[in-house]
């Protein structure tokens, strides 16, 4: 077994790497790589998200076309960073690539809005929706406060909160949220004794959940084929609408892309723990291309399936799943009503087991990655110094603290669905920018090596670039995300502060620790 040193080269000189301390060890093979990207990318979005899409679009086929096109985007995405992760195999992957191309500050922003809310955030809320979904188990997890623990609601119009009754931060601590946060910690520990346990965790939940999906996409398109549905979906001029593809259009078509996006995010996740990749000049662009490909293939062909078995159109409060349609499913739980057609009453039992067992699997794959990022920033001088430490079992312990009790933080105050929402439009335009850098490393550096260049360039990174950041600026036009686009731009300008004060007073003291 191979094991590779834990410093990365930093634009900012050579750096002191100590022989005698733990080192990363290389134990993710070419199939826990693509357990990771596609285990990262399904959570409980897939089941959920649908609603909302088919609310903004009002058409099957546009249904249909907003799940491809994500998948479209994404798989641009992986082609892109293939190289990128290729040519830097190191613990950090984006922030190394933002890094290299552009510079410590542009590698550093992205490194913060990582960490204060895009993988932190999303663990907060995968957490509890895990809570949420123990509750159709365990009655007594509810999303009431508990009375004991302090509370409090807030409405602040620059978090976009205009209606107190609907719209206010709920701070406190409820059963789901206290569920959430013990799965957190649950999988900080098992992170916490080596990467291999964490990969045994990740490759097998991601087999039972992709398996789950298979099966239900397999039963939506055969037992589970509804008349009803098949008439109003599929028939004459109910499946695609007589639409103009004008600037309005696009505007609402982009902001309908913001729950099949984040349902399709963390695909990137593989390349934060490239230094524990076997051969990763191989394996990384391999892994992100096969991940991306087979979660794609899964997403489109379960709305498929979901148009089967439901009609697009229902009346909100029906009697029946039928009734109510994707549209108007209860809480948004569209897998829910489709087991409910195909299994009948022992469907939310059903469900709910196969969301705990993909929000669990997904979660594993944020926590485990997402360390190494701050890893590499505090090797870097960028972050707290211990962060940039491993523990006897060669992997980053401090991170993990820090991750978890940020990620507690965020569960405790509620914020985690109003940041991510801030955060849809940043988290695009670092993923356009990273892609961009693919071009300056092509000029910066053309005689590094590259085991793997992006296929279709420079044609295909630059459509990538186009679409991330095309969404990106709808995003900041459309009236329905524009104030959460402008916060998360803001947000990331908060960086710019923080990085000044950290390289005046940290960033020494840091580098000197390495």
């Amino acid at each position: 077994m191979t094991s590779v040193a834990a410093a990365p080269r930093t634009t900012d000189g050579p750096e002191h790497v100590d022989h005698s301390a733990p080192e990363f060890v290389r134990a993710l093979t070419l199939t826990d790589a693509t357990m990771l990207v596609a285990g990262s990318m399904i959570g409980s979005g897939i089941f959920i998200v649908s609603a909302d899409i088919a609310r903004t679009l009002q058409s099957p086929a546009l249904l249909l076309l907003a799940w491809v096109l994500t998948g479209v985007i994404t798989l641009l995405g992986a082609l892109a960073y293939g190289e990128l992760a290729a040519m830097y195999p190191k613990a950090g992957g984006q922030y190394v690539f933002l890094r290299e191309a552009m510079g410590p500050l542009m590698g550093f922003l992205y490194g913060w809005t990582l960490f204060v809310v895009i993988q932190t955030g999303t663990i907060a809320a995968v957490a509890v929706a895990f809570g949420r979904f123990l509750g159709v188990l365990v009655p007594s997890i509810g999303p009431e406060r508990f009375g004991w623990f302090p509370q409090a609601d807030v409405c602040a119009a620059w978090l976009g909160c205009r209606d107190p009754a609907t719209q206010a931060i709920q701070l406190g601590l409820t059963p789901q949220r206290l569920v959430g946060l013990l799965s957190i910690w649950l999988l900080t520990f098992v992170n916490l004794r080596g990467v291999r346990e964490g990969k045994a965790v990740q490759t097998t939940l991601t087999v039972v959940k992709t398996g789950a999906l298979a099966l239900l996409i397999l039963l939506g398109l055969t037992l589970g084929r509804n008349p009803t549905a098949l008439a109003a979906n599929f028939s004459a001029g109910q499946f695609a609408p007589d639409v103009s593809f004008a600037a309005p259009f696009a505007i609402v078509f982009g902001s309908a892309l913001v729950g099949s996006l984040f349902s399709s995010d963390a695909w990137n996740n593989v390349t934060f723990a490239a230094a524990e990749v076997q051969n990763p000049r191989r394996n990384l662009p391999l892994a992100l291309v096969l991940g991306t490909g087979l979660v794609t293939v899964l997403y489109v062909l379960a709305n498929l399936s979901y148009l089967n078995v439901l009609p697009l159109e229902g009346t909100a409060g029906a009697a029946t799943v039928l009734e109510r349609g994707i549209m108007q499913a209860t809480q948004d739980r569209v897998g829910t009503a489709v087991a409910e057609v195909i299994f009948g009453g022992g469907a939310g039992a059903i469900m709910a087991v196969a969301i705990l067992v993909s929000t669990f699997g997904c979660n594993n794959g944020l926590i485990l990655a997402g360390a190494r990022v701050y890893w590499a920033m505090a090797r870097d001088g960028l972050f707290f110094r211990r962060a940039g430490t491993l523990n006897g079992n060669g992997v980053p312990a401090f991170a993990l603290y820090a991750q978890a009790i940020w990620t507690t933080l965020l569960c405790l105050t509620g914020t985690y669905g109003q940041l991510l929402d801030y955060v849809i439009f940043a988290a695009l335009l670092f993923y356009a920018l990273t892609t961009v850098g693919l071009f300056v490393l092509r000029r910066t550096r053309p005689d590094a090596e590259r085991p793997y260049r992006a296929i279709g360039y420079p044609v295909l990174p630059a459509l990538y670039v186009l679409l991330s950041a095309g969404v990106a600026v709808i995003l900041l036009l459309a009236e329905k995300t524009r104030t959460q686009a402008v916060s998360g731009l803001l947000l990331v300008l908060l960086g710019i502060p923080v990085y000044l004060l950290w390289r005046g007073q940290g960033g020494r003291a840091g580098r000197a620790a390495g």
